[in-house]
């Protein structure tokens, strides 16, 4: 059972009713607590970037305090959460403040989680993506699945149950999909003693049981809910709302109402700082290139943030293809979404033709949510960050590369980056610096994997 009691309030995002007005243009119109929000889109929203070079940057200031990236982000919920998400964001804001919570997490980053993670040369990757003449870019893998729980999900995990015992809350809620965020909420909790309730899709705990039963072996409750990752976040959400005043969200994830997206960048942000301090350590400057895979955004964001502001530094983003972008399976949501609202947020999104919610599908399955980052949404509309995709097919054959090379497991998420090299490589200067953001461990997708075709090498 979960540790506070059910409502039945809703909290957003499911109905979404969209009317033509023109050729060139449609209406979003989100219920939110029996108000209505009206959002003009353009209806250039679905072009996707058909070049790999660097593209011209917009400048547009981001007023972060009030949590807008541009157009998108916000506060599109119940009147009733308002009070409570203004409650978490001073909280959080005095804890950026307080050198005694910086000095703990610090411990704890470093004694608990195990930071900071190497920055690993593919030495034998690189010598795979030379050229005839023996020319192309140096590979690093920042090794974030060496992080405590075997992914980048701990680093915020730890930092937001810090931030719950601070406020008094004794139970924490999360939702999860690739079980990863579960994981490190559940060990999070288990160190600072704080009661626990996760709640997963029932696709998600088919397709992910080892960490279903870590999250248990560490002391949480897992609440199934029918669907995937976006059903159990909303089902979290609702839980949450029964007894604001005594539990506390913990989302692993850059959606959602502010400050969520902000937190959880700024506690995520700590790959991209040791990126950038390792980088000059190794070879005096800054990566050239930053590559990462986007689902919601967190480990790309952790990457990105540090380097948003140099403009020398290209920001590129890969999301998960599914099947084929024109088979309509697929998590492409910056490639193919529209913007709207959900989870009570505006950014891009997956919607059909009458604006209901699509079902994503990736065989990453930390991939699948129809929604993404606002703060990524603002990047890909100011042409400050390059967004493509790969395939399942294309993910699982990076995934067996890196395995058979280098001797490293990377997460299936994870592997649709390392998939984008194929195609990026060849078209960079020799000796370019390409950091990829390895997010996660792939020991949890053995099972499924040994389902698909492996092709031999």
């Amino acid at each position: 059972m979960a540790c506070n009691m059910r409502t039945r309030d809703l909290l957003t995002g499911h109905l979404i009713v969209k009317r033509r007005t023109g050729d060139s243009s449609v209406v979003r119109a989100v219920v939110v607590d029996r108000n209505i929000l009206v959002k003009n889109t353009p209806g250039s929203s679905n072009l996707i970037m058909k070049t790999l070079t660097k593209p011209q940057v917009e400048t547009v200031d981001m007023d972060v305090s009030k949590g807008r990236f541009g157009r998108f982000g916000g506060k599109y919920v119940p009147e009733s959460l308002i009070t409570c998400l203004a409650e978490l964001e001073a909280e959080f804001n005095s804890a950026l403040r307080d050198t005694a919570f910086q000095a703990e997490l610090a411990t704890a980053l470093r004694d608990y989680v195990g930071r900071e993670t190497p920055l690993y040369f593919a030495e034998r990757l690189t010598n795979y993506y030379k050229n005839s003449k023996g020319e192309g870019p140096e590979i690093y893998l920042k090794r974030e699945d060496l992080s405590h729980g075997g992914a980048h999900k701990i680093n915020n995990a730890i930092a937001q149950a810090m931030i719950a015992k601070r406020m008094g809350r004794k139970c924490v809620v999360a939702a999860t999909g690739a079980g990863q965020h579960g994981v490190a909420t559940a060990a999070a909790c288990a160190k600072l003693g704080l009661e626990c309730t996760i709640f997963m899709g029932t696709k998600d705990m088919q397709k992910q049981s080892s960490n279903l039963r870590l999250m248990k072996l560490l002391g949480a409750t897992v609440e199934s809910v029918d669907g995937n990752f976006k059903d159990a976040s909303s089902e979290a959400l609702r839980d949450w709302m029964g007894t604001m005043e005594s539990s506390y969200y913990l989302t692993g994830t850059v959606v959602g109402p502010h400050p969520h997206p902000s937190m959880v960048r700024e506690f995520q942000s700590v790959i991209g700082k040791e990126t950038r301090r390792q980088a000059m350590e190794r070879w005096g400057h800054k990566p050239e290139v930053l590559l990462a895979c986007v689902g919601s955004g967190s480990n790309a964001l952790g990457l990105f943030h540090e380097f948003v502001k140099d403009k020398d530094v290209r920001l590129i983003g890969v999301e998960g293809a599914g099947f084929g972008l024109e088979s309509g399976s697929h998590s492409a949501t910056l490639a193919r979404g529209d913007v709207g609202v959900y989870h009570g947020a505006l950014s891009y999104l997956l919607q059909d033709e009458e604006g209901q919610i699509v079902e994503p599908h990736s065989i990453g399955v930390g991939l699948e949510y129809p929604g993404v980052s606002p703060e990524l949404s603002y990047l890909k509309d100011t042409g400050r960050a390059e967004f493509y995709t790969a395939t399942d097919q294309e993910a699982l054959d990076a995934y067996q590369l890196l395995c058979r090379l280098e001797g490293i497991i990377p997460a299936l998420e994870a592997s649709h980056a390392l998939a984008f090299l194929n195609k990026l490589c060849p078209t960079l200067p020799d000796g370019t610096k390409v950091v990829v953001n390895c997010s996660g461990r792939g020991d949890k997708d053995v099972e499924m994997l040994f389902n698909h075709k492996f092709h031999s090498m």
